[in-house]
């Protein structure tokens, strides 16, 4: 099997570069050599994106980027979150504050099985990241949530309760919308 270095960063920290098969995807590389395994493999073929991953772009964008379908290589040299770095921590690795986008997913109950909410959390927080940067008329917030997460699929149907932890991650964030309702 012919291998090639691969060096990354994930959730803020550098991976030690490692020579790592050339065809394997991202959602193995996650499991199986950083053992982080938040990071979901659902349908194997990029549909219902479980297994999607935050790029951070170096102009400050980011982008949801799906690993099942995405070979390690491509993200050579990138910055990436999984759904493990999103929360604050202490200097021993616990647990201090969610993130906004996770406390409000905890507060609605925005998941049954949760088998999708890696996905959910991840297409979110670029959401509010975006929003941040572009906010859009709050008469308009209903439809931008719609489009951000119409691409991902939940088998249980929680799509009512991802949808209200969402819009109240949006409005508890600072100048993502602008007007009134």
């Amino acid at each position: 099997m012919s291998t090639r270095p691969l060096k990354v960063t994930i959730n803020g920290d550098a991976q030690p570069v490692e020579d790592i098969p050339k065809e394997l995807m991202m959602l193995d590389y996650l499991h199986e050599y950083r053992n982080l395994t938040g990071t979901r493999f659902g349908c194997g073929q990029g549909m219902c994106r479980a297994c999607t991953v935050i790029v951070d772009n170096p102009d400050g964008s980011s982008e949801e980027v799906r690993t099942c379908i995405t070979g390690a290589h491509f993200f050579d040299g990138k910055a990436i979150r999984t759904v493990e770095g999103h929360a604050q921590r202490d200097d021993a690795g616990e647990v201090k504050a969610l993130s906004t986008v996770q406390q409000q997913f905890l507060e609605h109950f925005s998941f049954q099985c949760s088998y999708c909410a890696p996905g959910f959390v991840n297409a979110a927080t670029v959401l509010v990241e975006r929003l941040q940067r572009e906010p859009v008329p709050r008469s308009q917030l209903e439809d931008t949530i719609s489009e951000a997460l119409e691409s991902h699929i939940c088998r249980c149907t929680g799509y009512v309760r991802y949808f209200e932890a969402v819009r109240d991650a949006v409005l508890k964030t600072p100048g993502t919308t602008t007007g009134r309702s």
